[in-house]
């Protein structure tokens, strides 16, 4: 019995001293054996002496080179810094490593932005509009506004986005709030209601004092109509903005000229109507 224990831990040793092939090298590294004799061509992995059968053996030392100069390789470091980097002194590798791994960071936050921009890309309304404006949209629907509502809706808001971008966010705030006010959401569908109206139906006219009133009284919603007023070229973009879905809507758009005199009138300043 204590032949057979002497005799297996020779053989034991044996192995361990003798290391392993470079193909079991290469596996247990994760890369190939042309990789690994790559490695060796550029000095970044120490080539073993054969061993009396003639077979390069890896050690211990050599797998941990190794396997360093891989991972390293596939944290994205060029191969031709490598070398250096694992020769240099302990302070030096660690803020190397760190340097490293914050490159790494950016990388990650980079793709994560690319793969949430191709998920966008599904929904035409999330490649256009923040996430906030689409949850807008969603409750739009949720309190009853219809689907061509919503849709007209959505293309001034892309308008706004494009158009006055710096005043973007807060806009989506004063909507935020305005759309928790009953009366607000009332008068926003009746006005959207009103585009199928005749423009002289004399209840434009009477929707008009009410929405006019009702923003008067409520400064923080009447921000929705004078958010998003552009710092340079404020008559044009404004109309881009307010009028874009009035082309084929008559009434609505009496209705907002309405409303926008009454507000003029009380001395909310607003861009006056392209004369074009």
């Amino acid at each position: 019995m204590c032949e057979f224990a002497t005799d297996f831990e020779r053989k034991a040793g044996e192995q361990v001293r003798f290391g392993v092939t470079i193909g079991q090298a290469a596996a247990f590294a994760g890369v190939t054996v042309k990789t690994v004799r790559h490695y060796h061509k550029l000095g970044l992995v120490e080539e073993p002496e054969r061993d009396s059968s003639g077979y390069r053996r890896y050690g211990s030392a050599e797998l941990l080179r190794l396997v360093q100069v891989r991972t390293l390789a596939g944290a994205g470091v060029p191969l031709a810094e490598i070398g250096p980097l694992l020769d240099a002194d302990t302070a030096s590798f660690t803020a190397a490593l760190a340097d490293v791994e914050r490159q790494l960071t950016e990388r990650i936050e980079e793709l994560t932005a690319r793969r949430g921009t191709l998920h966008r890309l599904a929904d035409g309304n999330r490649a256009l509009l923040p996430d906030r404006a689409v949850a807008l949209l969603e409750r739009m629907r949720g309190l009853g506004f219809s689907a061509d509502e919503v849709a007209a809706a959505r293309e001034g808001w892309v308008l706004a986005k494009a158009l006055v971008p710096e005043g973007f966010d807060d806009y989506l705030t004063h909507v935020e709030h305005a759309i928790e006010d009953p009366r607000f959401v009332a008068l926003s569908r009746r006005a959207a209601e009103a585009g199928a109206w005749q423009p002289d139906d004399p209840r434009i006219a009477e929707l008009a004092t009410a929405m006019a009133e009702h923003y008067l009284a409520n400064p923080a919603q009447l921000k929705i109509v004078t958010g998003l007023q552009a710092r340079t070229e404020a008559a044009t973009r404004y109309n881009l903005i307010a009028r874009h879905s009035t082309e084929q809507a008559p009434a609505a758009a009496r209705l907002a000229a309405l409303v926008e005199t009454k507000l003029r009138a009380a001395g909310i300043h607003l861009p006056r109507p392209d004369p074009h």
